[in-house]
C-alpha cells in the first residue's frame, strides 16, 4: 500500500489518512480503540490480562497502528525503537475473519513506510506459516533464527528495508536529540 494510497494531514497535528482502493483505512490508533483492537485479538479477547495491558499501553504511547473496513477494526500493528535501536514490528494481529484478504499486507506497508530507521526487523516463530508466507509476500527478507525463546519453536527473525525519503502517512516521532560531536582537531 504505501504512502502513495495514504495520505497524511499535520492539521491541529491530527492523523487523517485516505482510504486505499479496497476500503480499508491504515491510521494510528487512539487511546480509546484498545477496547476494539482487544476484541479482534483472539488472545486479548480470550482474556489474557498481559495482553490486554500491552495494547491499551500500546494505543496510550502511540505506538499500534489499525486497519479498519466498512465493517469496524480488521487490525492492528505495533512498531516500537528498542530493537538495537531499529524499528521492530513487535505485533500484528490480524482478526480472524479478515485473514487472507491483503489486511495484513497492507499495515505491513504502511507500517514500513512511516519507519523512521534504515532497518526494520520482525519476528515469529517457526510454526507460524502463515505469518511467514505473509512476510515472504511482503518483501522481508530472513535474518536471523533464535532458540530458547519458546520451547521446542524457535524464534525467526525478518528484515525489511524501508525506502530511504519516502513520505511516511503519518507524523513520525520526534528524532532523539544527538550529542554534539567534537571538533576535530586539524592536521599538522
Amino acid at each position: 500500500m504505501g504512502a502513495s494510497r495514504i495520505a497524511r494531514s499535520r492539521s491541529r497535528g491530527t492523523d487523517s489518512p485516505r482510504t486505499s482502493n479496497s476500503g480499508i483505512v491504515v491510521r494510528r490508533a487512539l487511546p480509546t480503540e484498545a477496547g476494539a483492537l482487544v476484541e479482534i485479538d483472539p488472545v486479548a479477547a480470550g482474556g489474557d490480562a498481559g495482553r490486554r495491558a500491552s495494547i491499551v499501553k500500546w494505543c496510550e504511547q502511540g505506538l499500534a497502528y489499525v486497519a479498519q473496513g466498512a465493517t469496524g477494526s480488521l487490525a492492528y500493528c505495533v512498531l516500537e525503537y528498542a530493537f538495537f535501536e531499529q524499528g521492530f514490528v513487535t505485533m500484528l494481529m490480524v482478526a480472524p475473519e479478515a485473514r487472507g484478504q491483503g489486511v495484513g499486507h497492507r499495515l505491513l506497508d504502511a507500517v514500513a513506510a512511516s519507519c523512521t530507521t534504515p532497518k526494520l526487523f520482525t519476528s515469529t516463530n517457526v510454526s507460524n506459516q502463515p505469518m511467514q508466507r505473509l512476510l515472504q509476500r511482503a518483501g522481508w527478507s530472513p535474518a536471523g533464527l533464535l532458540h530458547g525463546l519458546d520451547e521446542d519453536d524457535p524464534e525467526l527473525f525478518y528484515l525489511h528495508r524501508p525506502r530511504t525519503g519516502a513520505t511516511p502517512p503519518w507524523p513520525a516521532p520526534a528524532p532523539r536529540p544527538r550529542p554534539p560531536s567534537s571538533p576535530r582537531p586539524a592536521a599538522t
